[in-house]
C-alpha cells in the first residue's frame, strides 16, 4: 500500500520545521517543498536564505505562521566563507570576476585589526543583486539587465565578528547580527578595509533566534523517510508553536479566561509585568501573543485558532 496516495491532499497542522536547508534550493522552494511533505494546509519561512547558503530555516505551518513576523525580526547567526583576493559581480560566487587584489601577504592581525569598526551599529548599501524592491522591480533583477541604481544605507547592527580561521586567501568568520544584514557586503567592506578585494565563498546559517546555534535541523532526506511512512511519524518532527517564543513570559489563563481573549476581551490580571505576554493553556499549548499594560491589563494582539 502506497501510505502517501492515502493522504489527504491538505489538512491543518501547526508547529515549526527547523529545516537544513540545502546548497542551490531557493527558500521558497524548501517551504513548498516542506509544506507538501506534510500535506499542511499553511507554510511560511522566517527569513530567506539564498540558493547558494545552506543551514537553518525555520518553516511554520498552519496556526505557527502568525509567528513569522516575530521570528523574521529575530537575530540570525552565520558561519561565513570568504575568498580574499577577488571580488565578484554578485558578491558571491554566481557573478562574473570584478577585481583582484594580491592577498598573499595579508596576516591573521591585519584582519584582526579593522574588526572592532565593525561590531556594533552599522550602516551597509544593499547589494544590487538582492531581492530588495525598487519602484516595484527587485534589483536583481535591474542587475540582470545591466543596471545599477541608487540605493539608500540601511542601519544593521553586528553583535558578533570573530575570526574562527584563517589561511592566506581565506577567511572563515562567525557572525550574529540583526536581520536585513548582508553577509556578502559585509564580507566586501571589511576586506576593502584591510585595503582586499573579496566575495563570499560560501555561507551557513547556525542559528536564527530564538533557535541558537547547535540546535538540532532536520534534512529533507529525514523528512522524507518520515512521510513515507505515515503521517504520524512525520509530525514527531514539528516543534510546538510555543517553541518560537521560547524567550517570552508565559502565562497560563484559565479555561474561563481562555474564550474570553480569544474574543478579543481584555482581562484584568495581577503579577504580571507590563509588555508581550506568550499566553498558554493548561497543557502549555500557544493559545496567542497578548500585551500587559501599566495596570495589568491583558489585551490580546494576535490569537491562534483552537485544533
Amino acid at each position: 500500500m502506497n501510505r502517501r496516495r492515502d493522504r489527504p491532499r491538505w489538512r491543518r497542522v501547526d508547529g515549526i520545521v527547523l529545516l537544513d536547508k540545502p546548497l542551490g534550493l531557493s527558500s521558497n522552494d524548501a517551504l513548498q517543498r516542506v509544506k507538501k511533505l506534510f500535506n499542511a494546509e499553511r507554510a511560511g519561512h522566517t527569513g530567506s536564505l539564498d540558493p547558494l547558503a545552506t543551514g537553518l530555516l525555520p518553516i511554520c505551518l498552519g496556526e505557527a505562521t502568525k509567528l513569522c513576523g516575530i521570528l523574521l525580526d529575530g537575530d540570525k547567526h552565520y558561519h561565513a566563507d570568504v575568498v580574499l583576493g577577488v571580488s565578484m559581480t554578485t558578491g558571491d560566487l554566481e557573478g562574473q570576476e570584478r577585481a583582484r587584489s594580491d592577498a598573499s601577504q595579508l596576516k591573521r592581525e591585519d584582519i584582526e585589526r579593522v574588526l572592532p569598526q565593525f561590531r556594533g551599529p552599522l550602516s551597509q548599501i544593499p547589494p544590487m543583486h538582492s531581492a530588495l524592491k525598487q519602484q516595484g522591480q527587485a534589483l536583481y533583477k535591474l542587475a540582470r539587465s545591466g543596471q545599477e541604481v541608487e540605493r539608500l544605507p540601511r542601519d544593521v547592527y553586528i553583535h558578533r565578528l570573530d575570526i574562527l580561521s584563517y589561511e592566506p586567501g581565506r577567511l572563515e568568520l562567525d557572525v550574529i547580527c540583526s536581520k536585513g544584514t548582508y553577509i556578502r557586503t559585509l564580507a566586501e567592506d571589511l576586506a576593502a578595509a584591510f585595503g582586499q578585494q573579496a566575495h563570499l565563498g560560501g555561507l551557513r546559517r547556525v542559528g536564527a533566534a530564538p533557535f541558537d546555534a547547535g540546535v538540532k535541523m532536520t534534512t529533507f532526506e529525514t523528512l522524507q523517510q518520515a512521510a513515507e511512512q505515515g503521517l504520524a511519524l512525520i509530525d514527531e518532527l514539528l516543534l510546538p508553536p510555543i517553541s518560537g517564543l521560547v524567550h517570552w513570559p508565559r502565562w497560563q489563563a484559565s479555561e474561563e479566561q481562555l474564550p474570553l481573549l480569544a474574543g478579543g476581551r481584555r482581562i484584568k490580571t495581577a503579577g504580571l509585568q507590563p509588555g508581550k505576554l506568550a499566553v498558554v493553556d493548561a497543557r502549555n499549548r500557544l493559545c496567542g501573543m497578548a500585551r500587559v499594560d501599566v495596570d495589568g491589563v491583558v489585551a490580546p494582539e494576535r490569537w491562534l485558532l483552537p485544533e
